[in-house]
């Protein structure tokens, strides 16, 4: 497999490591927030390759200024999406990696994790759209007794209008359009519907 070997540092850099992959799929994409799009970022085939994996999460920490970063605890994210992206951003600050899960719903944690009381997190996430997934887990977060001081991630598809309640550090915002339900373009309705995600509903 050809990846490139530099860290990525641009919104085309990012772009060409989910081109260079088949990352950057097209058609009609039915997203984890329940708006429909003609494109999907599939964070998780652009993460299967480690050294491209360990290259992205540095570059989502470089990122980060360092006030935040020296305050880190431990890194967070929620499951299935972020859990590749957050063990690598957890590799490079040489924090643990924990995860979240939603087996009925609601976020928590599982498989013996525990947060220390006033834990400072980092969450980490593959891509926020609206921020509802993320504002969930900072939640839940807090219910475990710990403290989300900031979130990162590999793709903001909001452009920043994702309002999560703590500091946004995304790698890059790509402007993809989305549509709600009711007003999907009739170009996008005549192609099959695909839900690429992790999430059932």
């Amino acid at each position: 497999m050809t990846t490139t070997q530099t860290i990525p540092e641009t919104v085309d850099d990012v772009l060409a490591e989910f081109r260079s992959c088949g990352a950057l799929l097209e058609g009609h994409f039915k997203l984890s927030s329940g708006r429909h799009s003609g494109h999907y970022l599939q964070c998780a085939r652009v993460l299967m390759n480690p050294a491209r994996a360990g290259r992205l999460a540095q570059a989502i920490v470089k990122g980060i200024p360092d006030d935040v970063l020296q305050r880190v605890d431990v890194v967070v994210s929620p499951a299935m999406g972020g859990i590749i992206v957050g063990h690598e951003v957890a590799r490079v600050l040489d924090k643990d990696a924990l995860f979240l899960e939603r087996p009925d719903g609601i976020f928590h944690l599982r498989r013996g994790f525990a947060l220390e009381p006033c834990a400072k997190v980092l969450m980490v996430e593959d891509v926020v759209t609206t921020g509802l997934s993320s504002r969930e887990a900072i939640a839940a977060v807090a219910k475990e007794g710990g403290e989300v001081i900031a979130e990162c991630a590999l793709i903001d598809r909001s452009l920043g209008s994702a309002d999560l309640g703590v500091p946004f550090y995304p790698l890059a915002a790509f402007d993809f359009p989305t549509y709600d339900e009711s007003d999907i373009p009739e170009e996008l309705a005549r192609v099959a519907v695909t839900k690429p995600g992790s999430r059932k509903a």
